[in-house]
């Protein structure tokens, strides 16, 4: 069912992830040994730009001492005597949502294998040197760090281990800080976030004030699937993580660690088991470490279920976890367990896009301009066989991701989205292009999310009938600009295309074997971008040797496979963005169009530098594809570049 996602092992799957930073682990690990150097990460140094702004206070800061964990412990290990949640205990920083994620990891060791790649140690080829693989908005990457970590008076200041010599919590957390741009990047969040990262598979939200009549049911079938559970509780009157009477922290995210039933003075009771990431402090109610009532339960459930200690960890029923937890969030690769349909192959579609405003940005429903959202047409089959028998609850999980445009994760703010499904009847059945705004105006959707919300996803388990449909995701507020994916994982073969108004949005899937020149990829572009419409000179090899430049890190003149492909999805990028902000479909932005366009590719520029780069690189004040793909691509590189230089940091070449 991964398949889409995983690019069936290609740039960006499990098993070939893409370099953070270009940085390849392998290459690196070979010149430090071979040299007997220790590994000092310049794209994420040990210094307070890593720890991030505004977290530590001065003082504090300044007594940070970055060190390597032989000198924080004698004989250190990566992982000792396996890996469990009750290894580590939070730091000082608010990343409970990730910590609870991490507390999940110790029951799936296919899951733990994928994020921590196993051969890596303390060893004789031991040169300061790890890494981590996550899934990342769309695809794996492979994260790069060193083994420096942040101490006071001898003492890690974020997540710290049970046992002093183990060290795989602090440099899992380290590693998942350079993806959020900084330490101070991980506070606050979701458990669902990291679940992902953590699994590239799908999610589904679970809101306990008003919960699913299965709960239950759900919950087991999800913890026989090898499933992740996390949950939160409500915010309190502050932002302050503060402990309530009954022993649970607001405004918190904990880890779901077990179901089980039990007898109980003649009464079958539901329990749930939840694990609190500080390490300690724990529910106080019923069934709690210390409650009467496991003395009414047999002596083998007793022994089974009841450990009396403060590590975390308790037991409450099914109905308070819904009283007094807001959500519950599961992560898995397939959403077979939600009706128990184990056996079934799903299958996952997906497709990338973007809200550009002023052209494809309409806000939700309530607006006029809601038909101008990107609109994509899903065609359902018949689901067949025993299968048919047991999709009551569902047969299409529709998800829908805003990617971040930012380095850092706390200056990325999530949009409030969701998404509308219409049917699609016999009378626009072969209507080709976007659906107009008539079409809204005379149709109500057959299903939609619940809420716009302002989370990294949103997600709906629907049950529709085979057909055709159109599917219409969009931000709350109009005009709003930003990135996302939209998922469809259904138990039949369905067909998704973005409807364009005459324009092909589709990716186009390419890859090399070998290098690649400024010949070459001048003649890639224009066979694979272009289609061959040279009818204004296409892109001119001058413009590709000046893309080769930029791209090649490795500064060998041509691109290499990695760096290819990073070249060329910002080509299909911007080739996107062209496209949505040709209002007028002539084919080339007027100045207009061109400003919405830079502004849509993240880049912020005056109105006088806008008419010299339509002048320079287009024709008559008019931008071709060609054009704009070239300068923006410049554009891009040179303000990474300045930004580097600015930072006081330098690239690994």
């Amino acid at each position: 069912m991964m398949e889409a996602r995983h690019r069936k092992d290609g740039f960006g799957s499990l098993n070939n992830p893409e370099s953070v930073f270009n940085q390849d682990y392998q290459q690196l690990k070979e010149y430090l040994v071979a040299h007997r150097l220790r590994f000092i990460d310049d794209m994420f140094p040990p210094d307070r730009n890593s720890i991030g702004e505004r977290f530590l206070n001065p003082t504090d800061l300044d007594r940070v001492q970055w060190l390597r964990p032989g000198e924080i412990a004698p004989n250190p290990s990566l992982i000792v005597d396996g890996i469990s949640r009750f290894d580590f205990g939070q730091g000082r920083i608010g990343n409970c949502w990730f910590l609870a994620a991490v507390g999940s990891l110790g029951f799936k060791n296919g899951v733990l294998d994928q994020v921590i790649p196993q051969g890596q140690n303390f060893n004789e080829e031991y040169c300061g040197l790890f890494h981590f693989r996550f899934w990342r908005i769309g695809r794996w990457v492979d994260v790069v760090i060193d083994d420096k970590l942040p101490t006071i008076d001898g003492r890690l200041i974020f997540v710290r281990s049970t046992t002093p010599n183990e060290f795989w919590p602090a440099l899992l957390e380290k590693a998942y800080a350079k993806v959020c741009g900084s330490y101070a990047d991980m506070n606050a969040g979701t458990p669902a976030e990291a679940l992902m990262d953590f699994t590239g598979g799908v999610h589904i939200y679970v809101d306990l004030k008003h919960p699913p009549g299965d709960l239950w049911e759900l919950m087991c079938r999800a913890g026989d699937s090898q499933s992740l559970m996390g949950c939160g509780t409500p915010q309190g009157e502050t932002s302050e993580n503060t402990v309530a009477a009954n022993g649970l922290v607001e405004g918190h995210a904990y880890t779901v660690t077990g179901v089980k039933q039990v007898m109980s003075q003649e009464k079958v009771e539901s329990l749930i088991r939840l694990w609190n990431p500080w390490g300690k402090g724990e529910w106080k109610g019923d069934w709690s470490d210390r409650s009467p009532l496991w003395s009414t339960v047999s002596p083998q459930d007793r022994d089974l279920c009841l450990k009396v200690a403060d590590n975390g960890e308790f037991w409450m029923t099914i109905a308070d976890f819904c009283q007094y937890f807001s959500s519950l969030d599961i992560c898995c690769q397939s959403p077979s367990f939600v009706d128990g349909s184990q056996a079934w192959d799903w299958k996952a579609s997906v497709c990338e896009s973007r809200w550009v405003a002023g052209a494809t940005a309409g806000g939700s429903k309530r607006h006029d301009s809601f038909w101008i959202n990107p609109q994509f047409r899903v065609t359902i089959g018949k689901v067949l066989g025993e299968c048919a028998e047991t999709h009551n609850d569902g047969n299409i999980l529709v998800s829908l991701t805003q990617k971040p445009d930012k380095r850092n994760r706390r200056h990325f703010e999530n949009l409030y989205i969701g998404f509308y499904v219409f049917e699609v009847n016999k009378t626009f059945m072969r209507k080709k292009g976007k659906f107009p705004a008539s079409f809204f105006s005379h149709h109500s959707p057959v299903a939609h999310t619940k809420i716009f919300r302002d989370a990294r996803e949103v997600m709906e388990f629907l049950r529709l009938k085979p057909g055709e449909y159109l599917i219409v995701p969009s931000t709350f507020k109009p005009n709003e600009s930003a990135s996302f994916i939209l998922t469809i994982v259904a138990k039949t073969e369905t067909h998704i295309h973005e409807n364009s108004g005459g324009h092909n949005h589709e990716p186009v899937e390419f890859s090399v074997n070998e290098d690649v020149g400024a010949e070459e990829l001048q003649k890639y572009l224009n066979e694979q971008i272009l289609k061959g419409d040279l009818r204004a000179g296409g892109f001119s090899l001058d413009a590709c040797r000046s893309m080769v430049a930029l791209m090649d890190t490795s500064i060998t003149g041509t691109l290499n496979e990695p760096e290819f492909a990073c070249l060329w999805t910002k080509v299909i990028k911007y080739k996107h963005i062209f496209v949505s902000t040709d209002v007028s479909h002539s084919g080339t932005l007027s100045l207009s169009e061109l400003k919405n366009a830079i502004m849509a590719a993240g880049l912020k520029i005056g109105d006088d530098m806008i008419k010299l780069m339509a002048v320079h690189y287009g024709a008559s004040g008019q931008m071709r594809l060609a054009g704009f793909i070239s300068l923006i691509i410049r554009m891009e590189c040179m303000y990474q570049m300045f930004k580097q230089m600015s930072d006081g940091m330098s690239l690994i070449l």
